[in-house]
C-alpha cells in the first residue's frame, strides 16, 4: 500500500471538491474500493478557488491525454458518472483510472489499482479545458 507522502501533490477547485466529496459518500456502498480511493485523494488535495487551478491540472470536464505503464496512450474527458460514455471517450471519475487522474497536472504520474487488484501506473501528458 502506498503512503500518502509517496503520492503526487494534487489540486482541486472548491466546487469540484464539494461535489466529488458528496459523490464519494454516496458511492461508498455501491463502489466501496473506488469511493475509498477517491475519498483518500480528496483528503490529501490542496483545495483552491476554481480560478486558481492551473491550466495543466486535470479537473472535471477536462480532456486528458495520459499514458499507461504498457505504453498505451488514452484520450478521455473526465466526467461525473451520469455523463460517462466510453464510446465517446467520456470516463467517469468513479472508475479507478478516473479517480487517479483527478487533480494531477501534466508530467505527474500516479500508481493506482485496477478492479482486478493489479497495480498500474499512469502519467498525464496533456490537459485541455472546454472553452467557457
Amino acid at each position: 500500500m502506498q503512503r500518502t507522502n509517496d503520492l503526487p501533490a494534487i489540486t482541486l477547485g472548491a466546487a469540484d471538491f464539494s461535489r466529488l466529496d458528496q459523490l464519494a459518500s454516496v458511492a461508498e456502498y455501491k463502489l466501496p474500493d473506488v469511493a475509498s480511493f477517491l475519498g483518500k485523494e480528496l483528503e490529501r488535495a490542496r483545495v483552491v478557488p476554481a480560478r486558481e487551478v492551473d491550466a495543466d491540472v486535470v479537473t472535471m470536464g477536462s480532456r486528458v491525454l495520459f499514458e499507461d505503464d504498457a505504453g498505451e496512450k488514452h484520450d478521455v474527458v473526465l466526467v461525473y458518472p451520469e455523463e460517462a460514455d466510453m464510446e465517446k471517450h467520456r470516463m467517469s471519475v468513479l472508475t479507478p483510472v478516473g479517480a487517479a487522474l483527478i487533480g494531477l497536472k501534466v508530467g505527474q504520474s500516479i500508481h493506482w489499482r485496477t478492479r482486478a487488484d493489479e497495480d498500474r501506473v499512469l502519467k498525464v501528458l496533456k490537459v485541455e479545458h472546454a472553452a467557457n
